[in-house]
C-alpha cells in the first residue's frame, strides 16, 4: 500500500501508452474523415458517438493519445538534456559562471509556455513542433533548479571532498558522483513535467497554437465540443477525461517514484 500511488500511476499511464500504440496500427474509423451521421450518441458502431463533422470520437481520442505522448516525450527529454547539465555546471563551476547560468535560468523561468507558443506561432505558425519547442523551453528552468540544488547537496558530502583532494577533475566528479545521486530527483521531476506538458499541449491546441487540424488532439476536441456543450455534453467529457487520466497518471507516478527513490522517505516508512 505504500507504493499505491506508483502502481495506480503506472496503470493509468499504461492505458494511455497502450491506446497510442494500438492507434499506430488500428482505429475503428479514420480519425480525420468526416462521416454522414453528425453528433451521433454513443452506440454501435460509434462507441463514443461522433462529433459535429461526423468523425468517430473514439478514433480521434486514440489518435490524440499519440500527439499527447509525442509532445510530452520530446519536450521533457529535450528540457532534461539541456537543463540537467546546466544545473550541474551552475553548482560545480562556482563564481561568475554559475551566477550567469543561474540568472539565465531565472529569466527563462519568467516566460510561460503559452507566451513562448504565441511567439513561435507568430514566427513559424502553429504546429506540433511549435508546441514541443514552447513547452520544452519553458520546462528547462525546472530541471536547472532541481539539478543545481541536488548537485550542491552532493558536493557537500565527504567523499566528494576526498575526490577533490585527490585531484579528480570536475567532469569526472560530475559523471561519477553527482549524476547518479541526483538521478532519482531528475526522474521525479521528469514525471511531473510530463503531466504539465500534457496540460500545456492541450491548452495550446485548444487555442489553435498546437498541432494542425489534420492531427486530432484532445485540446482541439475540447475546443470543437465547446459549441455543443449544452446539446451534446459528452463531446467535451471524453477528451477532458482523457487529459485528466494522463495528467493524473504522471503526477501519481512522480509521487510514487519520490516515495520509492528517496532514501529518507524509505527510512521514515
Amino acid at each position: 500500500m505504500r507504493n499505491a500511488s506508483l502502481w495506480v500511476g503506472l496503470t493509468l499511464i499504461a492505458v494511455v501508452v497502450l491506446t497510442a500504440a494500438v492507434a499506430l496500427f488500428w482505429t475503428p474509423f479514420d480519425p480525420t474523415a468526416n462521416g454522414p451521421v453528425l453528433l451521433a450518441p454513443p452506440g454501435w458502431p460509434h462507441v463514443l458517438g461522433t462529433d459535429a463533422f461526423g468523425t468517430d470520437v473514439l478514433s480521434r481520442l486514440m489518435s490524440g493519445a499519440q500527439i499527447c505522448l509525442l509532445v510530452g516525450v520530446l519536450s521533457v527529454v529535450g528540457a532534461a538534456v539541456i537543463g540537467v547539465p546546466v544545473g550541474m555546471a551552475a553548482a560545480i563551476f562556482r563564481g561568475w559562471v554559475g551566477e550567469i547560468l543561474g540568472r539565465l535560468s531565472d529569466i527563462l523561468y519568467g516566460f510561460p509556455a503559452l507566451l513562448l507558443a504565441i511567439l513561435f506561432a507568430a514566427a513559424l505558425g502553429g504546429s506540433t513542433w511549435t508546441a514541443v519547442m514552447a513547452i520544452g523551453i519553458a520546462t528547462i528552468p525546472a530541471f536547472v533548479r532541481i539539478a543545481r540544488a541536488g548537485t550542491l547537496e552532493v558536493l557537500s558530502q565527504p567523499y566528494v571532498e576526498a575526490a577533490e583532494l585527490s585531484d579528480v577533475g570536475r567532469t569526472v566528479i560530475a559523471v561519477r558522483h553527482v549524476l547518479p545521486n541526483i538521478a532519482p530527483m531528475v526522474w521525479v521531476q521528469a514525471s511531473v513535467s510530463f503531466g504539465i506538458a500534457i496540460l500545456s499541449e492541450a491548452g495550446l491546441s485548444y487555442l489553435g497554437l498546437g498541432s494542425g487540424p489534420d492531427n486530432p488532439t484532445w485540446g482541439r476536441m475540447l475546443r470543437e465540443a465547446q459549441d455543443h456543450i449544452f446539446s451534446t455534453p459528452l463531446l467535451a467529457l471524453w477528451p477532458g477525461l482523457a487529459i485528466a487520466i494522463a495528467t493524473l497518471g504522471f503526477n501519481l507516478l512522480g509521487d510514487g517514484l519520490r516515495d520509492v527513490l528517496d532514501p529518507r522517505l524509505r527510512e521514515r516508512a
